[in-house]
């Protein structure tokens, strides 16, 4: 190959690497078994799992926080792209509730997957980011009280799939926002589940619709409402924690 995009071996040896091959995409289908996140193995789609790295790696986060998740589905994708960026830290929390163990009032669908630390390490090992993850075995809740005598710097991204409740969404966004600043972004999944938001089951949807409207001065946002769905929140403002109160 001649020409000026030309690059001899050494110039492609130091290339850096990027990380969605076909071999860590089927270990993330296989391993990090996304829920409702548009995914189909069978051809190698990571569904919105595309989207969470192709956005942490337009804008760079600092900073990425990871409220809830089965089995590292979003914590995978995201941590991969901080990796790839070579910038930034990604914090995960999760109690690991199970729900046969703790019951639906804590949790609906929890695994107890992630009790044991050397596992958790050892799962997130299993795709290279073991040293950009740390995992918070506790509540948002707990995190969030923890979260100045921990010194951790402001949120630049944000994936909440925590407990689905509406009191629990409304706290995981507050919280949140109260720790992001202007270009902050968040992911909220789970906004298309119309049967468990019929029962109450679930709240992300209803509380979308009850401060999305009236909250265009605070944040935008565009909600997917494919598998189990995901909305993207973009706060325009600071404060924005303040008018979701």
């Amino acid at each position: 190959m001649v020409g000026p995009l030309a690059m001899d071996r050494k110039e492609l040896a130091a290339t850096p690497a990027f990380s969605l091959d076909p071999k860590m995409i089927a270990a993330i289908l296989a391993h990090a078994k996304p829920l409702g996140h548009g995914e189909d193995a069978s051809n190698l789609n990571l569904g919105f799992g595309f989207v969470y790295y192709g956005l942490a790696r337009a804008i760079r986060p600092k900073h990425v926080v990871v409220i809830g998740s089965g089995y590292g589905f979003s914590v995978v994708c995201l941590a991969l792209a901080l990796k790839d960026n070579q910038l930034g830290k990604l914090s995960f929390v999760d109690p690991s509730y199970s729900l046969l163990r703790d019951g639906p009032a804590r949790t609906i669908g929890g695994v107890d997957f992630w009790r044991d630390p050397e596992h958790v390490r050892s799962h997130f090992a299993r795709f290279g980011v073991e040293n950009l993850v740390v995992h918070y075995k506790q509540t948002s809740e707990q995190f969030f009280a923890d979260y100045a005598s921990l010194r951790l710097p402001p949120i630049d991204l944000a994936f909440i799939d925590g407990n689905h409740s509406y009191q629990h969404v409304r706290h995981d966004v507050v919280a949140t926002l109260q720790r992001s600043r202007r270009g902050t972004y968040l992911f909220l999944h789970d906004t298309n589940l119309y049967f468990r938001e019929f029962f109450r089951h679930a709240g992300v949807k209803r509380w979308l619709k009850r401060n999305g409207a009236r909250l265009k001065e605070a944040f935008e946002y565009v909600d997917f409402p494919i598998a189990s769905g995901v909305a993207l929140i973009r706060v325009r403002e600071p404060n924005a924690w303040k008018e979701c109160l």
